[in-house]
C-alpha cells in the first residue's frame, strides 16, 4: 500500500494561551488540534497578503465614473451602506 506524502509544518513558541485557545476550538469543533489546525490554514491560505491585494487593485481598470458622479451616488445613498 503507498501513501501519499503530505506536507508538514511545525510551529514553534506558541505562546499557552493561543495555544489553549485553539486547543478548545478544535475540541468544540470535534476535531484534532492537527485537523483543526489543517482547516484554518485551508481557509486562510486563498486569502491574498495586502502586497498583493493592492497589487490587484492597482491592475483595475479605474471606470469612467467622475468623482462627482461617484459622490452623488455616496451622498444620495446612504441607506445602502
Amino acid at each position: 500500500m503507498h501513501f501519499a506524502c503530505m506536507p508538514n509544518i511545525e510551529i514553534r513558541d506558541v505562546s499557552i494561551p493561543a495555544h489553549e485557545a485553539r486547543v478548545r476550538k478544535a475540541e468544540l469543533a470535534g476535531q484534532s488540534l492537527q485537523q483543526f489546525l489543517a482547516t484554518q490554514l485551508a481557509n486562510i491560505a486563498p486569502t491574498p497578503s495586502l502586497e498583493e491585494l493592492l497589487d490587484r487593485i492597482e491592475q483595475r481598470d479605474l471606470g469612467d465614473l467622475s468623482a462627482e458622479s461617484a459622490l452623488q451616488v455616496v451622498v444620495g445613498e446612504p441607506a445602502r451602506r
